[in-house]
């Protein structure tokens, strides 16, 4: 692939979504970015503001498989990973694959099933696999998992363990759209649903060749020296009991060549890292006190200000900035 084709076949999926999702050009990108860095997308906010249109215009931009899981309190564990079932006429257990056997994922409402059905996924989002009654299933590639969740101060919700908000490359949020793009989308939407009218842009094949094209964006010594000043700020903060984790370095490199690329460079500068490190860092570090409802809304804050905080404080390798 070359950079003409990367760019040509990105835009037209950011104006595939655009047209969908309108004002909301860092949603778009950050889903766009989560797709190209094998990563996974949380996107975290209140109903009605286009969390799963979001994950449904991806999927209809991109010609591969896609499947949408309703979390619901009832939702079991195998209707995610697949069970086995007894076949009468070989006298033998099949292997039913559940939901999650998809190019694209879209775990609706992901917080408002029981912690057991959530676990259901850890595995494939790391490591893109399945076991079920010892034997190993693989997910199809590329493979990317977008979730919504409502905040936890509504009714109904259950909090997702560290463990999984770790598997989560990104959380972003919506937010409530300006006046202008909230007056054009009930222009458009009164006669027609505008998911109707995306065609695919890309294909899977098209999308595992961007992946690649991805991984070949340089990172110098020096950015990864950076990176990692990062983490380990956070992991020595005071106001942080907990900091991020090496997976998420890992992916805060892993993203920042995706936004290299997507601006049209083959290498990664300081400020990859800086842009990206709320929306990869913040869902995964714990301040020293938090709680739920409005305490839970502060908590927030407090985790973007230290990030804030951290990001002016570390200092930037002087080849890094060459």
């Amino acid at each position: 692939m070359t950079a003409e084709e990367f760019t040509r076949i990105t835009d037209g999926i950011v104006s595939s979504i655009t047209s969908v999702i309108d004002g909301k050009p860092d949603a778009v990108r950050a889903t766009l970015m989560c797709l190209l860095a094998e990563g996974h997308l949380l996107i975290e906010d209140v109903p009605g503001v286009g969390k799963t249109m979001l994950a449904r215009a991806l999927a209809a931009s991109v010609d591969a498989s896609v499947r949408r899981i309703q979390f619901t309190p009832d939702l079991l564990p195998g209707d995610v990973t697949g069970v086995s079932v007894f076949n009468p006429v070989e006298r033998e257990f099949e292997f039913k694959s559940g939901a999650i056997f998809a190019n694209i994922v879209i775990a609706d409402e992901i917080n408002r099933s029981s912690p057991k059905t959530q676990s259901a996924l850890l595995e494939a989002m790391e490591e893109r696999q399945v076991t079920v009654d010892g034997h190993t299933h693989y997910v199809p590639d590329p493979f990317l998992v977008v979730a919504t969740q409502n905040p936890l101060e509504m009714e109904g919700t259950y909090a997702l363990p560290e463990a999984q908000r770790d598997r989560f490359m990104m959380r972003i949020s919506m937010g409530y759209p300006d006046q202008e793009s909230e007056a054009l989308m009930l222009r458009q939407r009164e006669r027609v649903n505008p998911l109707d009218a995306i065609a695919p842009v890309a294909s899977s094949e098209h999308v595992a060749e961007m992946i690649t094209w991805v991984r070949s964006v340089h990172v110098a010594p020096a950015i990864e020296e950076y990176a990692v000043s990062l983490a380990h700020a956070t992991r020595v903060h005071a106001d942080l009991r907990l900091g991020a984790s090496p997976r998420a370095t890992l992916q805060l490199v892993r993203a920042a060549k995706v936004r290299a690329a997507l601006d049209g460079r083959t290498f990664v500068i300081p400020d990859d890292l800086t842009q990206l490190l709320s929306p990869v860092f913040a869902h995964r570090v714990i301040p020293i006190r938090s709680a739920g409802g409005a305490r839970a809304r502060s908590a927030a804050d407090t985790v973007a200000a230290t990030l804030d905080r951290i990001a002016n404080s570390v200092r930037v390798p002087i080849a890094a900035r060459r």
